[in-house]
């Protein structure tokens, strides 16, 4: 019997009961915080008519089962690995109870919001309300201000605290933007531009060196990374994707990172004349539209990377409509909300998705909320649950979270405390994810800017703990002590990817978000050759690379990413904190993935 079937029976019993007069409850503390995140500093009130787009998270009482079948289906040694889960079964595991709908309806009924005010995800877990500052700060019993980040000069509208009637705490979880001062931004922020612009060009260099899986690499690969590199490094040169056989690779970008059509035809005319012509489809979401030459660098390292090295695998840019930044003095903008849900439920809600996708986009751990990022992170599984690898860029601060200088970066604490302490990357941390980082030169060694650690949210999955435990065992009980959570998922340290230096049209560029979408494309090629076979894509990878996929990587001893006035996590032997497993070596992995069932 279907899932959606059994789990049918369980939400047709509803309760009934009297509305309550929930403007009479007595309101409780939904949420607070301790203090306010590093850098933003409050200013004047917010004007009461400003408009808020309130997102009312409500419970998945199911999720646990969705999260078994998570792991069953993607456990190779399990008898259902590759049984990926269809849409409808998803979304049904991760709706909520009836009861609960009914309760938060008739809240919002009360300050009469009714249901053509309002808008519900999917899966009916999310509730969306526009409502003026003056009515959220009514209903939540609080106060909005405007903050300012100094070092920036963003603005945003939020407050530290909210409340809910008392008999709604059970029936949601949080409501945003409420207590979230996370900076979402792009990679391409903090890309690591090369001494000068270099003309890009195909490497014309004829001699050649060894590569980290034993064959000749050109020399110019050293300087100057094109996917000819890429696949002559990783072991894929002689591996040719599909166009027909329903393997699809995409990447996501957000607010105004637009990919430019023409920036990836000049790409693809100076390093893959083949693909010169060929397009991506856009996908636009949240009110996004494609607007003709106009680029940013991220949209243009992402596509061109990742397009430029699975041609013909057919391409789609995902674009996320973002907000422009508050200013005390300017227009007040519509909407101030954070893109993943947005973005998650509507990839959530399509019939077909694409089996890879890559996203260099993400922020300090600590400035999402954790019951926000719990539920990004849970949205993230129920993608895996459907046969989407996600692979996001880890960060490119080391173990640090802002500034170019490791030793003065500010790391510390927003428990109050003012720690200093290892600053972990969001989405990057979330356990449903692969994180990729980046490594240097021929031999290969770890990039120093590439991010990584142990996650303050996400406990340890089963998974890592033998390989971190190794390596936390050669670390030492003393070394870095009180900075990093020893028990937490270790993130951006699955894969990673050599590039010293990748490009977009004319420019040289590194970092996490060149590495990222040439992983994702090579995790493409992977579930290319699965599909070839009449197999299931690879879906969530996590657990294969831990348990076997391991075993087709090219280990990295050397380097480390220092970061908060330390040396950061230094490589080794085997797994390490800094560069994981090491970086891929296709043939084998193709080897590996085709044994599996």
């Amino acid at each position: 019997m279907k899932l959606v079937s059994l789990l049918g029976l369980y939400f047709a019993a509803s309760l009934v009961s009297v509305t309550p007069s929930y403007k009479r409850c007595k309101h409780k503390v939904k949420e607070s915080l301790e203090a306010v995140p590093h850098g933003w500093v409050k200013h004047a009130p917010a004007p009461p008519d400003h408009v808020l787009e309130l997102k009312i998270a409500l419970p998945q009482p199911h999720f646990p089962i969705l999260e078994q079948h998570i792991w069953d289906i993607s456990d190779p040694n399990h008898v259902r690995y590759g049984a990926q889960l269809s849409k409808e079964e998803t979304l049904t595991l991760m709706a909520p109870h009836h009861d609960t709908l009914h309760a938060v309806d008739e809240w919002l009924a009360s300050y009469v919001i009714s249901e053509e005010h309002l808008s519900r995800s999917s899966a009916q877990d999310w509730v969306t309300i526009r409502v003026p500052v003056s009515l959220a700060e009514e209903m939540l019993d609080t106060k909005y201000y405007i903050y300012g980040y100094t070092e920036m000069g963003e603005s945003i509208v939020r407050t530290s605290s909210y409340s809910l009637p008392e008999i709604l705490h059970k029936h949601i979880e949080f409501i945003q933007p409420t207590t979230m001062f996370a900076r979402f931004k792009a990679l391409e922020i903090t890309t690591h531009l090369s001494v000068e612009a270099r003309t890009l060009s195909v490497p014309t260099d004829s001699g050649t060196i060894t590569g980290p899986a034993g064959n000749p690499i050109d020399n110019s690969c050293n300087t100057t990374v094109v996917p000819s590199c890429i696949r002559q490094l990783y072991n894929a040169v002689d591996y040719n994707t599909s166009a027909t056989n329903g393997n699809n690779i995409a990447v996501s970008g957000f607010f105004t990172n637009y990919a430019n059509v023409k920036d990836l035809q000049d790409y693809y005319a100076a390093v893959n004349p083949a693909a010169y012509g060929s397009n991506f489809t856009f996908l636009g979401i949240n009110g996004a539209v494609d607007i003709p030459n106009v680029m940013s660098i991220e949209g243009n390292i992402d596509s061109q990377i990742a397009f430029g090295l699975t041609y013909p695998t057919p391409a789609y840019y995902y674009l996320t409509n973002g907000t422009p930044p508050f200013h005390p003095d300017a227009a007040v903008p519509e909407n101030t909300n954070e893109p993943y849900a947005l973005w998650l439920d509507y990839m959530l809600s399509a019939d077909i998705l694409p089996q890879t996708i890559s996203v260099s986009y993400g922020e300090p751990e600590e400035t999402v909320p954790e019951p926000y990022a719990r539920r990004v992170c849970a949205g993230l599984g129920a993608l895996g649950a459907r046969g989407v690898s996600i692979v996001f860029a880890s960060g490119d601060f080391g173990v640090g979270n802002s500034g170019s200088d490791p030793a003065t970066q500010k790391c510390l604490s927003n428990d109050g405390h003012n720690k200093t302490r290892f600053m972990p990357s969001f989405p990057a941390s979330c356990p449903y994810v692969t994180a990729v980082g980046g490594a240097r030169h021929i031999p290969e060694v770890a990039s120093s800017f590439s991010g990584g650690g142990f996650s303050n949210y996400f406990d340890r999955p089963l998974y890592q703990y033998n390989a971190v435990d190794k390596y936390l065992e050669l670390l030492g009980n003393n070394t870095y002590e009180d900075l990093f959570s020893r028990g937490g998922r270790v993130i951006a340290l699955n894969l990673w990817i050599s590039l010293k230096l990748t490009c977009r049209s004319l420019t040289g560029i590194g970092g996490t978000s060149t590495s990222t979408p040439a992983f994702a494309a090579i995790v493409s090629m992977l579930n290319d050759a699965r599909i070839n076979a009449g197999k299931s894509s690879l879906g969530f990878l996590n657990p294969w690379l831990y348990s076997t996929g391991f075993k087709a990587m090219n280990d990295i001893t050397e380097g480390n990413n220092p970061g908060c006035g330390t040396q950061g996590f230094h490589a080794a032997e085997g797994w390490d904190a800094v560069t994981g497993f090491g970086t891929p070596d296709f043939k084998k992995l193709k080897e590996l993935a085709l044994a599996l069932s």
